[in-house]
């Protein structure tokens, strides 16, 4: 068991906008949806239809995506604000 014990600590997390990449995303499965749905008949006649409920799940899974980061920034906000609110309190 010794053999996977981590020999350093972990960098910490990399922070960006999430919410606007999860929602990039999201925007992008779903044209790519509206992009091929003209061509139905092409990919059930060539057993590609598989591609489109593809772009469609991307795009339902990004919407529950969306709401999570949204919850998650909020949250991150709510902790940095009373992180804050504490150490000036305690300052005082």
């Amino acid at each position: 068991m010794a053999k996977w014990t981590p020999k350093h600590e972990a960098p910490e997390p990399l922070e960006g906008p999430v919410v606007a990449t999860i929602t990039g995303g999201t925007i992008l499965w779903f044209v790519l949806f509206l992009v091929q749905l003209p061509f139905y008949g092409w990919f059930d006649d060539h057993g590609h239809v598989w591609w489109l409920w593809t772009c469609l799940a991307g795009a339902g899974l990004g919407l529950i995506g969306i709401w999570y980061v949204r919850g998650r920034d909020a949250a991150l906000k709510k902790a940095v604000a009373e992180a804050e609110r504490s150490s000036s309190a305690t300052a005082e």
